[in-house]
């Protein structure tokens, strides 16, 4: 991390970053409830007992969404918990804000992928002076009935958003990072198909805010046209049926593995809004294994970190 670098960011820098994830909140919602045709978001607006707040929004019971769920925060706390200081020795004791924008939606249709996406930005701070701050975020796809022609459109848009900053080696670099970041250790899988994932980007400002409003723009470009492809497939309850037990991966993950989740908890946030990202059912099944060549046996060679972009082109 260059603290020299980054502790040059100013209260107008971060009201900048703050301003623009409302905005980046506020114009998912609008798209995805044009995307349903049938729910609207509703808002519950909490304030945090050591420091800021937030606004979560939630979906439910929608024509294609089951439940969607985008929450904005904008905390802070006089000492970082431990999830956050543990690998960052020098800035123990310090105080912190960090403000960002997740989400988790989770379909109803089996054959359209539940997606996660986050950006956010956070800061520290010793004696009113900024020492540290830098960018994270990133998106991933989790589809229990893969089609090479999404995970392809995924890729590419990732890839292409990635141009400006770095090129073909940004994108491969937050790939990898997405891959290992989302790999469910005790279960020896990826959570999905990957996407970006990236954290600590310090060593320039604007820079990074740049490429941080690229993947929150980004999103919507690469799950829309998912969207509509998917969302009417016909499918049964076998398919159901899988979808819930698939979607209790990613309840492990998020539970067992996902450090946002931890941070959050530890941090003394709003368990809510935390857990926001948890669907509405779920099931699991001891021993569970699918039937030889069946779609859902076909997953398997999906979870797992590939070149997608030149294996499926």
């Amino acid at each position: 991390m260059n603290l020299s670098a980054s502790s040059k960011e100013s209260d107008h820098d971060f009201a900048r970053v703050r301003s623009y994830l409302t905005y980046l909140q506020d114009r998912i919602c609008a798209a995805i409830e044009q995307a349903d045709g049938s729910s609207r978001f509703g808002e519950d607006n909490w304030i945090r007992a050591e420091g800021g707040g937030g606004r979560t929004r939630i979906l439910r019971d929608g024509a294609v969404f089951e439940q969607a769920g985008i929450g904005f925060s904008d905390v802070s706390g006089s000492t970082l918990p431990p999830s956050a200081s543990a690998n960052r020795p020098e800035l123990a004791g310090a105080a912190w804000r960090a403000i960002g924008v997740s989400l988790v939606f989770h379909p109803r249709n089996p054959f359209l992928p539940t997606t996660h996406a986050n950006v956010r930005h956070f800061r520290a701070m010793r004696d009113g002076e900024t020492v540290a701050s830098w960018f994270g975020g990133g998106f991933d796809l989790t589809p229990f009935y893969p089609f090479d022609e999404d995970v392809l459109h995924w890729h590419r848009t990732a890839r292409e958003l990635c141009a400006p900053f770095g090129g073909d080696a940004r994108y491969e670099a937050h790939k990898r990072w997405c891959d290992e970041y989302f790999f469910v250790k005790h279960r020896n899988e990826t959570r999905g198909v990957g996407g970006l994932f990236f954290d600590d980007l310090s060593e320039d400002f604007e820079r990074e805010f740049g490429y941080m409003r690229a993947v929150g723009d980004g999103f919507l470009d690469a799950y829309l046209p998912i969207v509509e492809r998917r969302k009417d497939v016909p499918h049964g309850d076998k398919e159901r049926q899988f979808q819930l037990y698939r979607r209790g991966r990613y309840v492990e993950f998020n539970l067992v593995l996902d450090r946002g989740t931890l941070f959050g908890l530890q941090s003394g946030g709003r368990s809510e809004s935390i857990l926001m990202s948890l669907p509405p059912l779920v099931r699991w099944e001891y021993g569970y294994t699918p039937e030889a060549g069946s779609a859902e046996a076909k997953l398997a060679d999906y979870l797992r970190p590939r070149d997608w972009l030149n294996e499926l082109a």
